[in-house]
Formats: C-alpha cells, sequence, structure tokens
C-alpha cells in the first residue's frame, strides 16, 4: 500500500510486528494441546487518520495540510477466527473431548461459545491479556486470568 500522506510505499510484511506475529504463530503451531486459528484480512481496507489527530482537526487545531504519515494508519479486520472458535469449542464440548478451555480473546462474540461449553460441564477461562471484557462475557465464563506479562 501506498501512504497517502506521504505517498511511500509501505510493506507491511516487512515489518517489526509482522515478523513478530509470523514467529509467534509459528511457535503457537508447534506447541501440544494448542490451537492456533488464524482468519483472512477483509478486502476492504483503507487508510484512516489516527482518532487524536481526527479530533485536533474537529477542534480546528491543525489542518489536514499539517498531517503527517505518522498520523495515519491501515484499518485491517480480520474476519472469520471468531465463527472458527465458536465451531471448535462447540465441537470440543458435545464431544467431551476436554474438561477445560482457555481462550485468549476478549470480545462479546463468544458469550454463545462460552455459554454452550459451561452448559457441557466445561471450564471454561478467558485470558483477555490484561484488557476490559464485556459484563456479558464475564457473565458466562468460570474464570478470568491474564498470563501475558503486564505493561
Amino acid at each position: 500500500m501506498h501512504n497517502p500522506i506521504s505517498g511511500k510505499a509501505v510493506d507491511f510484511a516487512k515489518s517489526k510486528e509482522a515478523q513478530f506475529r509470523n514467529d509467534l504463530h509459528e511457535h503457537l503451531r508447534g506447541m501440544r494441546k494448542v490451537a492456533l486459528r488464524l482468519g483472512h484480512l477483509s478486502a476492504y481496507t483503507q487508510w484512516v487518520i489516527k482518532p487524536n489527530k481526527v479530533a485536533e482537526l474537529l477542534a480546528r487545531k491543525i489542518t489536514m495540510e499539517q498531517l503527517t504519515e505518522d498520523d495515519v494508519t491501515v484499518d485491517v479486520r480480520q474476519k472469520g477466527v471468531d465463527m472458527r472458535i465458536g465451531v471448535d469449542v462447540s465441537s470440543l464440548a458435545f464431544k467431551g473431548q476436554v474438561d477445560q478451555i482457555v481462550l485468549i480473546a476478549g470480545d462479546a462474540d463468544f458469550v454463545p461459545a462460552a455459554k454452550q461449553a459451561r452448559r457441557e460441564g466445561i471450564d471454561f477461562i478467558l485470558d483477555p491479556m490484561w484488557k476490559s471484557i464485556p459484563a456479558n462475557l464475564n457473565e458466562h465464563i468460570d474464570g478470568l486470568r491474564s498470563t501475558c506479562p503486564h505493561k
């Protein structure tokens, strides 16, 4: 993609974040009793102005001409992951293959999967990586535990 402010080409696959994620995914794939579910990126990807800069623009503290290439970011959305995880949770619960599921996530899309697993007697633990979670998700889990280092 090209940055809309500077026009510079950006190769996201070569970024430090992309390399970190690729390395993490490879490590997780090699672990026992870990299932990695990856979705696909939405075809609808666009550049957006960062929220703090939108606020400055609306307050007329800056003008569009004052935006820099660092004031925009790509709005990337991953699709299909929640459904894949939900199907996995249901399958594991109905087949009685596990007695505990630890889900590293935190959005309310997982409420139905958590409810179903608990109805089947599965101990459902959520690790939101120190992020807050919606009340309706908290209502349908057996435990909340963040194990990654807290920044």
